[in-house]
């Protein structure tokens, strides 16, 4: 299926650190721009090694102290089916990075349970929570979703030619991916798109293709899952380093 892009916003860094303290100004001022207006901050986090450097460094002192982390909200994108303990774990990952060391309530961290052999009743009712956090939205309206690319361009755990790339309905649905472990639960194409902003964090020479199909005028989305997040009232930031960007 072809799909055009709507313009994005690029940004080119001279290395992944470069564009990792670019990424959490960013964080930092998406959160003290819907605290302002809204009173609270909804974030939607990404897996992998890039949304890791950023999360560290959210947990420096400097940056840490910038933003209120009593009113930010925190949810996932999506999770790999396997304890919260697991090494697999994005919450892990997460916790380990940003959440133990910054003061966001429990009660405002919001993790997929990806333990539980359910895999349907785990997305079910993480859509519930989804649905019971923004109501009366008729769908998620997250200030910010931060997103990755994958070599094979696809982003969350929305891979190349799966059935959830047309999922129209539901906001969070089990997937299996190419790469262990296989099994998934991630937020769908509806729900991502409805961020006011979304950013996508590509570093690396492997990422350089994907981003190239992901930016282009025209595409597949079967091909490139990437492009079938188009927000329908917001923006998209695409924040790469050296290695990653395309020839312009």
């Amino acid at each position: 299926m072809n799909e055009s892009k709507p313009a994005v916003r690029l940004h080119r860094y001279p290395d992944k650190r470069s564009l990792t303290e670019a990424a959490s100004r960013l964080f930092v001022d998406a959160a003290a721009s819907a605290i302002a207006e809204r009173g609270r901050f909804s974030v939607a986090l990404a897996g992998g090694s890039t949304p890791r450097d950023l999360y560290a460094r959210l947990a420096e002192k400097d940056l840490a102290a910038s933003v209120q982390w009593t009113r930010v909200n925190v949810f996932f994108g999506d999770e790999r089916c396997v304890p919260a303990t697991h090494a697999d774990s994005n919450f892990k990952m997460a916790a380990e990075a940003l959440l133990w060391h910054v003061p966001v309530p429990p009660v405002n961290q919001f993790r997929i349970r990806g333990e539980d052999p359910n895999v349907e009743g785990a997305a079910s009712e993480y859509e519930k929570k989804l649905k019971a956090f923004f109501a009366p939205e008729p769908l998620p309206r997250f200030d910010l979703v931060l997103l990755g690319l994958g070599p094979d361009g696809h982003t969350a755990s929305l891979f190349p030619g799966i059935p959830a790339l047309r999922e129209t309905k539901r906001w969070a649905v089990p997937v299996i991916g190419p790469k262990p472990p296989p099994q998934r639960i991630t937020l769908t194409f509806p729900v991502l798109s409805g961020a006011r902003k979304v950013a996508f964090l590509v570093a690396g020479e492997d990422k350089r293709d994907a981003l190239a199909r992901l930016l282009a005028p025209t595409g597949d989305v079967s091909v490139t899952p990437a492009r079938g997040v188009v927000p329908t009232n917001g923006e998209i930031e695409v924040l790469v380093d050296a290695a990653a960007s395309p020839t312009p």
